[in-house]
């Protein structure tokens, strides 16, 4: 099983951003598929859920309104649209994969985002 999150970087307040998460060894599509992040000291945050087929998302109260996740199962890949980044949005993001019901599973090794002018 393999996860690799893509597409972090520093980018000004107000920017843009679209993380990729690339997906192997599980059947991708038969999985929910979440977006976290983490600054130091602090607990990891569920920012995003998409569910298997793609038709239902959820996402935490910070984000809503600016972040999108989105997946592509023929391409095992799932995303994270950022847009009107905040500074407070700085953290690593991991992509998760969804095993169970209460989402034990697989995680990717993180993509560092930076919001700073």
């Amino acid at each position: 099983v393999q996860l690799v999150e893509s597409g972090g970087g520093l980018v000004q307040p107000g920017g843009s951003l679209r993380l990729s998460c690339a997906a192997s060894g599980f059947p991708f599509s038969r999985y929910d598929m979440r977006w976290y992040r983490q600054v130091p000291g602090k607990e990891r945050e569920l920012v995003a859920h998409i569910i298997n087929t793609g038709d239902g998302t959820t996402y935490a109260a910070s984000v809503k309104g600016r972040f999108t996740i989105s997946r592509d199962n023929a391409k095992n890949t799932v995303y994270l649209q950022m847009n009107s980044l905040k500074p407070e949005d700085t953290a690593v993001y991991y992509c998760k994969a969804c095993e169970t019901i209460a989402c034990q599973g697989y995680w990717g090794q993180g993509t560092q985002v930076t919001v700073s002018s």
